[in-house]
C-alpha cells in the first residue's frame, strides 16, 4: 500500500490500581492493541510499591514479552508500556521506552507518543549544564527536563507542569512515579490520549480507545490537550492551567490513517471519518467504473465510503497476509518491495475484465502504488483508477510523522495527470484539503493540523530538520556549543 513507505507513531499505555494485580498483562494486552502503531520496540515497566521491574526490546509485543519475560516483571499497582517507531533517533534497544530514570528524590518512568520541535536545542542546553544523554531520542530530553524541575518541585506532577512549559511540539505522555501515574497531553493536542477504568477500578490510559476495550476499560474521557491527569491514591487530580492557550490542533492523519478504524479520538469515530473520507471522494472525484476496492488496511473504510456514495457495489479486492508487518517496517527498498509481493494478493475473480477504482489512505513516494496498480492490471483489471483519502503530502511534518523533506515526496515533484501517468492509473484524484474538516465535523482548518498537506504549522517549527539531530560530526556538535557558549 503506498501509505506504507511513512513511518508511524508510536502507541502509550498505563495503568494504575490501589491493590496489588498483574499489571504487567493488562500492559500487554493493551500494547497488542496498539501494536498498529509502532512495530519496532516495545516496552513494560512495572511498580511494585516503589520497586520498578523492566523490560524493552526492539520487535513485536508477542515475540518480545515471552512467558518467561512476563514471570520477570511480576505483580504491581501501576505500570506503563509502549510501542515504538522511531521518528527520532535510531532503532537500537537503548532507544526503545518507557525510559527508567533513578534521580535524587526517587525514580521515574517516562513513555511518549509524539515529536519535539525543540528537543535539539533543549539537549544543547542540558549538555551544557553537565547532562549525559544515553540516547538519541526526543522522550529522554522530557524525562531530564522533569527530573530537574523535580529538584525543586514539591511533587512530580508540578515537575510536570513546569517541564510542559519549556517543552515544545506534539506530546501524548504518561509518566510513572514510586506512588502515582501521570498522563499529560500537549497543548495543541496534537496525538491522542484517554483514560477508562476497568470493573475492579483500576484505570487505564491509552493513546487509543480500542486498547481501553482490549483490557475491558470502560472509556470515562479523552485527555484534553494541555492537561495534565494525576492518578493517585487520592483520588484523581486534573491540572489544566496549560489548557486552552491555543486552539486544538490534532493531527488530521491520526484519521485517516494512524489511528485503528474501532477508536474513537476527542470524541469521534475513526472508521466514520474514513467513510466521510470516501464520500467526498466520489463526489469530488466520479469516474464511470464496475467495482469499488480498498487497499488494506486504512483504504477499505474509505472505500465503502466512495461505493455508497456513489453507488457503485463495493468488492473485495486485495487479501492482506496478515502475518507480515507494515511494509515500511522493513529496512532498506528491496527488502520493502519483497514484503509488498507477499502482503497482498488481488482476488482475480472481483477487478478481472471490470473498471475499478481503488482507494488508498495516501499517495507518499508513489512506487508501492505503483506495484500495486500493476498487480491490478496483472489480475485484469481494464480500467484503475486510483482515489487518495488524503490530500498530497507536500510538507515535512514536525510533530510525530516521519516526513523530514520534500525531497521524496512524489506530490513535490509531478502535477496530479503526471502522478497518475508514474503509478500507471487510468487516472487520480485525492481528497481536497479544504474538505478535511468535514471528516470530524468542524469548520475548514479548525481543530486539527494539516501542515502535511497545507504547509499551515500552528506551532513555530524548526529551521532545519535534525531527523538525525544527534548523530552530529564531533566538529558540529563543537561549533554548537561555542555559539551557544558566546
Amino acid at each position: 500500500m503506498s501509505m506504507n513507505e511513512i513511518h508511524e507513531e508510536c502507541g502509550v499505555f498505563g495503568v494504575f490500581g490501589l491493590e496489588t494485580t498483574n499489571v504487567a498483562a493488562t500492559t500487554y494486552y493493551g500494547l497488542f492493541a496498539l501494536q498498529h502503531r509502532g512495530q519496532e520496540s516495545a516496552g513494560i515497566v512495572v511498580n511494585d510499591d516503589g520497586i520498578f521491574r523492566h523490560h524493552k526490546d526492539p520487535g513485536l509485543v508477542n515475540d518480545i514479552f515471552t512467558p518467561q519475560i512476563m514471570s520477570t516483571l511480576g505483580e504491581g499497582n501501576i505500570a506503563i508500556g509502549h510501542v515504538r517507531y522511531s521518528t527520532t533517533g535510531g532503532n537500537e534497544r537503548v532507544n526503545a521506552q518507557p525510559i527508567v530514570v533513578n534521580h535524587i528524590k526517587g525514580k521515574l518512568a517516562l513513555a511518549h507518543n509524539g515529536n519535539l520541535v525543540n528537543s535539539f536545542e533543549l539537549r544543547q542546553e542540558l549538555e551544557l549544564q553537565g547532562s549525559i544523554f544515553h540516547t538519541t531520542n526526543d522522550t529522554e530530553v522530557i524525562s531530564y527536563m522533569i527530573t530537574k524541575e523535580r529538584l525543586t518541585a514539591k511533587s512530580i506532577e508540578e515537575a510536570v507542569s513546569k517541564a510542559m512549559n519549556r517543552i515544545k511540539g506534539a506530546y501524548s505522555l504518561v509518566v510513572m512515579s514510586a506512588a502515582k501515574m501521570i498522563a499529560a497531553r500537549d497543548p495543541n493536542g496534537f496525538r491522542p490520549l484517554c483514560y477508562g477504568q476497568t470493573e475492579d477500578g483500576r484505570y487505564i490510559v491509552s493513546s487509543e480507545t480500542c486498547a481501553l476495550d482490549a483490557v475491558g476499560a470502560t472509556f470515562i474521557r479523552d485527555i484534553l490537550p494541555g492537561e495534565i491527569v494525576v492518578f493517585s491514591e487520592d483520588g484523581i487530580q486534573s491540572i489544566t492551567e496549560h489548557c486552552n492557550k491555543v486552539p486544538q490542533t490534532t493531527c488530521i492523519f491520526e484519521y485517516i490513517y494512524f489511528a485503528r478504524p474501532d477508536s474513537k479520538i476527542d470524541g469521534h469515530s475513526v472508521h466514520a471519518a474514513r467513510v466521510k473520507a470516501g464520500a467526498c471522494l466520489a463526489m469530488e472525484h466520479p469516474v464511470q467504473a464496475d467495482v469499488v476496492i480498498g487497499v488494506p488496511d486504512s483504504g477499505l473504510d474509505a472505500a465503502i465510503g466512495y461505493s455508497r456514495q456513489s453507488g457503485i457495489p463495493y468488492g473485495m479486492g486485495f487479501i492482506k497476509n496478515k502475518y507480515i508487518g507494515r511494509t515500511f517496517i522493513a529496512p532498506g527498498q528491496a527488502v520493502r518491495e519483497d514484503k509488498v509481493k507477499i502482503k497482498l494478493n488481488v482476488v482475480k475473480e472481483t477487478v478481472e475484465g471490470k473498471r475499478v477504482v481503488m482507494v488508498d489512505d495516501s499517495i507518499v513516494r508513489g512506487t508501492t502504488c505503483a506495484r500495486i496498480v500493476k498487480l491490478l492490471r496483472d489480475a485484469g483489471a481494464l480500467e484503475v483508477h486510483m482515489r487518495s483519502s488524503a490530500p498530497p503530502f507536500k510538507n515535512p511534518c514536525f510533530y510525530g510523522t516521519d516526513i523530514d523533506s520534500r525531497e521524496n515526496l512524489i506530490a513535490c515533484k509531478y502535477t496530479i495527470p503526471e502522478i497518475a501517468e508514474v503509478i500507471g492509473a487510468d487516472s487520480l484524484g485525492y481528497l481536497d484539503v479544504d474538505h478535511l474538516g468535514m471528516l470530524i465535523g468542524t469548520p475548514k482548518g479548525e481543530g486539527y493540523c494539516s501542515a502535511c498537506f497545507n504547509g499551515c504549522y500552528p506551532t513555530d517549527v524548526p529551521t532545519e530538520s535534525h531527523k538525525n539531530r544527534f548523530e552530529m560530526k564531533l566538529s558540529e556538535r563543537r561549533k554548537l556549543k561555542n555559539e551557544k557558549s558566546e
